[in-house]
């Protein structure tokens, strides 16, 4: 935990990161990350509140890590009159703490519980600096409340698909072991990189889902072959040969998606990539040679402890009868939907498309106070102050950094008093005069100018994140300068994040659809199955994208899930939920096509029936897995959606959906519906690419099943199971 940082959200390259590394440097308190409210029943400018005041800038004074205190009193009812609250109730103070992004935290926790509360006054803590001390607090309670609510429920759920208590437990252990392991990994990382605090609530969520999922399949198919027969040694050997070879294709396809972040030069995306990268090949090694070992040691233990047998004695029901595939709902589901394959596949399209179509309105900014509950907040309670209550928006104003600059106070003074002019600008602080509406207003700060060059303040009440923002913002800079400008405040921020995440992104983009490719073509052999599933992926997303526009952008339902609409998603989440949520719909995919393509091998491969069985037989098979797994996924990940900061509730919940509409919709009725159309064309490949499939393609070579020779084109089989399937289904 001490190793990791706050921040990370800009690329330390960008315009603004420069003008406030000028402006921290040289120019102390000009760009204040804490602001004091002092309010007072009786007034600013009441002898109570000016004592109360005046206590807490000197002990504010009396730290080393803090610099650049300002006030209303001290500036005075005219130079300091954007300080005061229109109803002359509260007072700021202003001041810059002096510490690293690794430390702000820290130092900011202390200033939140130590500060001075003189009584008869309310004093509140706010700013850029205690707001990060309360969203990492806040985070980290809420993931620790998440996961312990989530994996009780995760236990229960478990225990319908399995029955067994052993069985269901041994996911839930699996998850756990990926999680600490994890975390030692994650320490390993902040010796060389940095880690956003955030990336600790992705190593947990995303160490218990995965582990969860990946164990699920493991034992799932485990199970299956102890009751085709089989000892316990051999059905887990034969359990790793598919099911284990099938984890391993899918934590590749995550770890790749989110190996895509590297393009972004802010460390907040780098930290996912670094955290999830490790936590997915945690997992899957954990699922692929720890999970064995447990399975070996328990063998038919898996199943004891089944509470589904008690049960049914005291309800006096039959015991279960073995159903065969072909006799599942699951199969004759899958049959209703390929005889009605044209319908299904528009409607499920439109509907996907439908849920979708609120993300082409989406808008991205930089997160502010607004991310928090304000029961839990005090920098939030600030913000809403400064907001609401002030005539300027201490917390909006824009930085200019006039670096090296030595033209002298009048050319200084021309430039402020243009910006003043600016419609949206209420004064504009500099060292040549305090300046408002094309009028100098007030002597100038001599703070302001030093050896370093100039730097002006430019106050404005319009939001920074909002489209007069924006307009503002482009106003200013077109105003002529005596020299070169660098610009700071939130709404330069904010453009400069949109700007390194929208620049990067097709790239990665690219990236992620070539890998999907890649990898597909190698597990399948076919040209049509990974254009398929990127096209199908593609529209999950985008459903479960504009939902999440339509909640936390519109803000419909925030009344309910306990958050205030921004007009906009913060610029870093939906870019890391796309990387995410890519590899995480293609693991779904490889889950369902593993089992599909071990049918089609079977079958003989000659025609169109046999692909629409093999499609029937390999959900038939699988649809029960992937499905369990994609609830106890979307389970662990709604867990994050109690959180109290508003973005953590857009991962947790949009994740989730994601996982649910590509698990129930997509698997379920798109996608065989769309290999039912396309029949045999599913399994197509170019003859080069055929010929390079079967040089280094994933496939395994086993003895033939009975009535087949090697040279037969259905002798190849995808693991030994597919032999097994064979003689499963002889009379």
């Amino acid at each position: 935990m001490d190793r990791l940082k706050a921040g990370g959200y800009t690329s330390p390259d960008s315009e603004s990161a420069r003008a406030v590394t000028v402006v921290n440097d040289h120019f102390s308190g000009v760009q204040p990350n804490l602001i004091v409210a002092v309010t007072s029943d009786e007034g600013a400018d009441s002898a109570q509140a000016r004592s109360a005041s005046g206590t807490v800038a000197s002990w504010l004074d009396g730290r080393d890590d803090v610099d650049g205190i300002q006030s209303y009193w001290s500036l005075g009812p005219e130079a300091g009159s954007t300080l005061r609250s229109e109803d002359g109730d509260t007072g700021l103070i202003t001041a810059h703490i002096d510490a690293s992004e690794t430390d702000l935290p820290k130092v900011s926790d202390q200033l939140l519980d130590e500060a001075p509360r003189p009584d008869g006054v309310t004093v509140r803590v706010g700013g850029y600096g205690p707001l990060m001390a309360e969203m990492n607090s806040t985070v980290t309670r809420d993931a620790t409340i998440g996961e312990a609510v989530a994996f009780p429920i995760a236990l229960i759920v478990l225990m319908m698909v399995f029955g067994s208590l052993i069985a269901a437990g041994l996911p839930l252990l699996i998850g756990a072991v990926s999680i600490v392991t994890t975390l030692a990994v994650l320490r390993l990382v902040t010796m060389f990189a940095d880690v956003n605090i955030y990336a600790l609530n992705m190593t947990t969520v995303l160490g218990l889902a995965l582990g969860i999922d990946y164990s699920l399949l493991m034992v799932s198919r485990y199970r299956e072959e102890l009751r085709a027969g089989l000892a316990p040694a051999d059905a887990v050997l034969r359990a790793g040969q598919t099911a284990g070879r099938t984890v391993v294709f899918s934590g590749v396809t995550v770890a790749l998606a989110l190996a895509a972040l590297f393009v972004f030069p802010v460390f907040f995306l780098r930290s996912f990539a670094y955290v999830g990268v490790a936590v997915v090949l945690v997992s899957v090694l954990t699922a692929v040679l720890v999970l064995p070992a447990a399975l070996i040691l328990l063998g038919d233990r898996v199943d004891k402890y089944d509470i589904r047998v008690p049960l049914r004695r005291r309800l006096k029901l039959k015991p279960p009868r073995a159903v065969e595939p072909e006799d599942s709902r699951w199969y004759r589901m899958v049959v209703a939907v390929t005889r009605r394959a044209v319908p299904v596949a528009v409607l499920t399209t439109a509907l996907l498309l439908l849920l979708g179509a609120p993300f082409l309105s989406s808008k991205w900014g930089y997160p502010d106070d607004r991310v928090i509950s304000a029961s839990v907040s005090e920098s939030r309670q600030v913000g809403d102050m400064l907001r609401e209550d002030f005539a300027e928006d201490a917390a909006a104003s824009t930085t200019i950094v006039l670096p090296d600059f030595d033209g002298g106070d009048q050319k200084l003074a021309t430039y402020a008093t243009e910006l003043s002019r600016v419609d949206g600008v209420s004064d504009v602080a500099s060292g040549a005069g305090f300046f408002t509406d094309g009028a100098q207003a007030g002597p100038g700060r001599a703070a302001l100018t030093n050896e370093a060059g100039a730097v002006l303040r430019v106050g404005t009440a319009l939001d920074p994140y909002a489209e007069e923002g924006k307009q503002l913002l482009e106003h200013l800079r077109a105003v002529d300068s005596p020299g070169k400008t660098l610009f700071a405040g939130a709404a330069a921020e904010n453009q400069d994040v949109i700007d390194a995440l929208t620049e990067p992104l097709p790239y990665a983009v690219a990236l992620i659809a070539l890998a999907m490719f890649v990898l597909l073509f190698l597990f399948t052999g076919s040209v049509v199955l990974p254009l398929k599933a990127l096209v199908m992926n593609t529209l999950s997303l985008a459903a479960a994208f504009g939902a999440m526009v339509w909640v936390f952008q519109e803000g419909h339902l925030s009344g309910i899930l306990g958050f205030t609409a921004t007009g906009y998603l913060v610029a870093n989440v939906p870019v890391l939920m796309f990387c995410l949520a890519f590899g995480l719909s293609m693991d779904y995919e490889v889950f369902l096509l593993s089992r599909i393509r071990e049918e089609w091998l079977a079958s003989g491969r000659t025609t169109t029936e046999d692909n629409t069985h093999a499609v029937a037989m390999g959900v038939a098979r699988t649809g029960r897995v992937f499905t369990a797994a994609a609830v106890l996924m979307a389970i662990v990940l709604t867990g994050m959606g109690i959180s109290k900061v508003s973005f953590m509730q857009l991962f947790g919940l949009g994740l989730a959906l994601t996982v649910l509409v590509d698990a129930v919709i997509v698997r379920c009725l798109l996608a065989p519906a769309m290999m039912r159309l396309m029949g045999r064309f599913n399994w197509w490949a170019p003859a080069p690419l055929r010929r390079l499939h079967d040089r280094i393609g994933l496939t395994e070579e086993t003895a033939p099943p009975s009535g087949k020779t090697a040279a037969d084109p259905g002798a190849t089989q995808v693991g030994a199971v597919a032999e097994g399937t064979a003689r499963r289904s002889e009379p």
